[in-house]
């Protein structure tokens, strides 16, 4: 290994942004499958207020990156990245070419858009059913 060698860096860099774009997109869907499952077995973490913020959040950012056509910005460092290695790079985002890879799906744009944004909506509607809750805040006896 040679620390040295930008085109080395570059690649070990585009791979780890790989890595945490797959962390990221499987806290989500999986997140969400945890949430639903947990809502019926009353299960009291799903309800914690962050996670739930952060995992609703995190679907919303997608929704809009794909209606305004905005390629997420891990796909387009990672691209880049991989040019700086003098690799080639995948066309499209980062959901669709790993799709595509993994079950040789091939659609349009759209239908990836389409299908965030139901995945948006059920997130939504798990966020509605199964509402996140704070944790009541702890009085001290003088403020009682």
């Amino acid at each position: 290994m040679n620390f040295h060698d930008t085109q080395f860096l570059s690649k070990l860099a585009a791979d780890a942004i790989v890595v945490i774009h797959f962390a990221f997109v499987l806290f989500v869907l999986i997140g969400q499958l945890l949430i639903m499952v947990g809502a019926l077995a009353g299960w009291n973490w799903i309800r914690n207020f962050k996670f739930r913020l952060i995992h609703l959040g995190s679907i919303l950012f997608v929704v809009a990156e794909s209606l305004l056509g905005i390629v997420c910005p891990l796909t387009t460092l990672e691209k880049w990245l991989r040019e700086q290695a003098g690799e080639t790079s995948y066309e499209g985002d980062f959901i669709a070419s790993w799709v595509h890879d993994a079950l040789f799906f091939d659609a349009a744009p759209w239908v990836f858009t389409v299908c965030y944004t139901l995945f948006g909506l059920l997130v939504l509607l798990t966020f509605l059913f199964a509402p996140p809750r704070r944790k009541p805040s702890v009085q001290t006896p003088a403020e009682a």
